[in-house]
């Protein structure tokens, strides 16, 4: 049976359904959050310690949840700090508009045991990882998860305007580099 937002939300609400609701979740959403994370992180290893962190402050974040926004939209804004926290500890990124380690990132995917995409796929990562920050996570949210602006706000904190200015941004860089490869 297939719970509804609605339905987890007010399981993880009651002290004795909790647990459930929070299960649910994972059931629900493990998944996107992985690829949300590994977009961010590259890496396999580390998509799955981040989402294991993630799922900690999950946890612990249920009884603050207010339902001010979608659980998605909760659930996601948590993936992406606490991927970004990952790479800001781990000095793999950078919070400069250029990032100083995208030859790292590359690397990473270059090497990364658990790629399963064709090499179209993996020209597309490389032009994704060769992004700033916030054009790599713009993108990654329209692009694969398929998120609107108004989502994409609420998780980023930033204007409409300025998303769409990104993601626009993002999608002609990406276009350059698959041309000139």
């Amino acid at each position: 049976m297939e719970f509804s937002d609605k339905d987890i939300i007010s399981l993880i609400q009651a002290e004795n359904t909790k647990e459930k609701g929070f299960n649910l979740i994972l059931c629900k959403y493990q998944e996107r959050l992985y690829w949300n994370i590994r977009r961010i992180v590259i890496s396999h290893d580390d998509a799955d310690d981040v989402l294991q962190n993630t799922c900690i402050k999950i946890w612990k974040g249920l009884d603050k949840f207010r339902a001010d926004s979608s659980l998605f939209t909760w659930l996601y804004r948590i993936s992406v700090n606490e991927s970004l926290q990952h790479l800001k500890q781990n000095k793999k990124f950078s919070l400069n508009l250029k990032d100083e380690n995208q030859d790292l990132l590359l690397e990473k995917l270059e090497s990364d045991v658990y790629f399963d995409g064709d090499e179209i796929e993996k020209q597309l990562q490389k032009a994704i990882i060769e992004l700033p920050k916030k054009q790599r996570l713009v993108f990654n949210m329209k692009y694969y998860d398929e998120l609107k602006y108004e989502q994409i706000s609420k998780i980023l904190g930033t204007s409409i305007g300025a998303l769409k200015a990104s993601y626009h941004l993002a999608v002609k860089k990406i276009e350059h580099f698959l041309k000139e490869d």
